[in-house]
């Protein structure tokens, strides 16, 4: 494997000639034949380009449409939803850039978070490349040719990502329209049963222990098998929730298709602000999500996903989620929060979300439906 600074350099000198000829002749009326969308963004953000993918598919139909994201993502693209064709890119890969190359050049590249991927659609010789404004480092913006701007109104990450295109909004999501992966067996729980999962980014993002435990007795009360789940390295949580171990458990055990396939069956899902809310979302599953730091305005299901059954559950007066940016752009309606530990050792935001409020939003879902029909 190389290093970071390696392949970022390459992808720089790789990118420059493509600028160059931009900023002498940008293109960008004719309809493109081949569109790169341009990220490496979290699990949870990349399943939230969602609306952009569908809105690109119903624009331009004929269309090569290729996304780039982690190569650990690519089983859920296996089905190619709206015909979208995923090329796992890695920053340590030397192969990737090569990899990436001979999948262009490209008509159009979309931009739709951090501007600094602009150098990635550049280095794919991508010739019209749009983005959005308000990125201060002029550095990250050389190679855009279009810059369209944030919402003025509260949106979804998802909804606004896709005005980086012109045209009406995508129709809802249906569940189908993104089709299941295939998994590998595994061990399933038994049915009926609820998911909880316990993992995060963030620590500031984790309920507190207790409140699991309450949660898990509810659950349990309304006839479900309690399952556990966390994704690599935080097996320790369900430890700690669960020490007794009464619950099944997956705790790093499963890959993104088989989480899917779990969560395919699963009556709801209670979970923190993280990448398997935004799975679930695709499977149809009820979900009570948990917002500390971040924002179910920015990271809740939008309009694109307004069908799915579903909860974002925060305590909205929180003076210190104060912090008024996405992507490192100015945006003044963002309400969110992203000190480190060091900074905030007290996350009073994720404590805020009480236990009630939680039970009142799983026993809603669970007598409202269980499943989300196609």
């Amino acid at each position: 494997m190389a290093s970071r600074g390696f392949v970022r350099a390459l992808t720089v000198l790789r990118a420059l000639p493509t600028v160059l000829h931009n900023r002498i002749a940008p293109a960008g009326g004719d309809t493109p034949r081949r569109i790169l969308i341009a990220q490496l963004l979290l699990l949870g953000d990349t399943l939230m380009l969602a609306p952009l993918i569908a809105k690109l598919r119903a624009r331009y139909p004929a269309a090569q449409i290729v996304l780039t994201c982690p190569p650990s993502f690519l089983p859920l693209f296996a089905t190619r939803p709206w015909d979208v064709e995923a090329l796992g890119f890695d920053l340590r890969d030397a192969a990737a850039l090569p990899r990436l190359r001979a999948s262009g050049p490209f008509d159009l590249a979309v931009v739709p978070a951090d501007n600094r991927f602009s150098w990635l659609a550049a280095a794919a010789g991508a010739r019209h490349i749009v983005a959005f404004a308000g990125d201060a480092r002029w550095r990250k913006n050389l190679p855009v040719t279009e810059f369209r701007p944030l919402p003025v109104a509260p949106s979804a990450f998802g909804d606004f990502a896709a005005t980086l295109v012109d045209g009406d909004p995508p129709p809802p999501y249906r569940v189908g329209d993104w089709p299941a992966p295939v998994a590998r067996e595994f061990a399933r729980p038994i049915e009926p049963y609820a998911v909880i999962h316990l993992g995060a980014s963030s620590p500031h993002k984790l309920w507190p222990v207790e409140r699991w435990r309450e949660a898990i007795d509810y659950l349990q009360g309304q006839g479900l098998n309690v399952v556990l789940a966390c994704g690599r390295g935080e097996e320790k949580l369900i430890n700690e929730v669960d020490p007794a171990q009464r619950c099944p458990r997956y705790a790093g055990t499963l890959d993104l298709a088989q989480y899917w396939a779990l969560l395919a069956k699963a009556q709801v899902l209670l979970c923190p602000d993280t990448g398997i809310a935004h799975l679930a979302r695709l499977a149809g599953t009820p979900t009570v999500t948990l917002f500390g730091p971040g924002s179910p305005v920015l990271f809740g299901a939008g309009e694109f996903w307004r069908n799915m059954p579903y909860a974002g559950l925060w305590e909205p007066d929180i003076a210190c989620r104060n912090q008024q940016a996405v992507f490192e752009k100015p945006l003044p309606w963002a309400r969110q929060c992203w000190r480190t530990p060091a900074q905030c050792g007290n996350p009073k935001c994720i404590r805020a979300v009480s236990l009630d409020t939680v039970r009142v939003s799983l026993e809603t879902l669970l007598a409202n439906g269980r499943r989300a029909q196609p």
